[in-house]
């Protein structure tokens, strides 16, 4: 090998050590150890809500704003342990009609953005709060725009996330839902929605209106 070679060799030899660190970085996703992480931000949720409990209607129009809660969702044939998501009331309206569970007063319209535990937004039809958001203002300086509009759909249409503390809301208020996967898309998550599985799910909800 000629001098020149041996010269160029150490140079080559940190590219190539370079490149492999590079790679080494890529390959640090920020998926990594998705479920583990996803777990352990819905287990500082639980710690934050302590004992405050929703159950009952009454009990919803007595929710303090800005303080966490849980919501139990009701068990099912694939669901038989006890699941909860975690809800903020960031504005009250004890004036607005609640939707109810099917037929007739299920289908709403509502404003909502919706992100994973890094604080990406994944969906939405507004520029709400998210899941880094933990000193939310009272009342809340993001709001819905003229160019926003929202969505429709029925109260059994959408994940049991939603499905249950939909039924505890009243139109015209605003709340921070955050949802286990257990209660969300689930182990297997949503190739539509590009939701990858384990994520724990956290939306800035406003019900608009009750359609019909």
């Amino acid at each position: 090998m000629k001098k020149s070679s041996l010269l160029f060799l150490p140079f080559l030899l940190f590219l190539v050590g370079a490149f492999v660190s590079c790679e080494e970085v890529e390959e640090v996703g920020k998926y990594d150890n998705w479920r583990e992480r996803n777990e352990a931000f819905a287990d500082s949720i639980k710690t934050l809500t302590g004992e405050n409990y929703v159950s009952t209607p009454e009990a919803a129009d007595a929710m303090e704003l800005g303080k966490l809660y849980a919501i139990q969702i009701p068990p099912t044939s694939g669901n038989k342990g006890a699941q909860y998501v975690y809800c903020k009331k960031l504005v009250k309206n004890e004036a607005g009609e609640r939707p109810l569970y099917s037929g007739y007063h299920s289908t709403v319209s509502a404003y909502y953005y919706g992100t994973f535990i890094i604080g990406d937004k994944f969906d939405g039809n507004f520029e709400g709060y998210g899941a880094l958001d933990r000193n939310i203002p009272i009342p809340p300086q993001k709001s819905v725009t003229e160019f926003n509009t929202p969505s429709t759909f029925t109260v059994t249409g959408v994940i049991p996330g939603w499905t249950w503390p939909l039924q505890y809301m009243r139109t015209g208020e605003r709340w921070i839902l955050y949802i286990p996967w257990e209660s969300g898309y689930g182990s297997s998550g949503s190739n539509n929605g590009g939701v990858p599985g384990y994520s724990a799910l956290t939306f800035d909800i406003i019900l608009d209106r009750i359609v019909e």
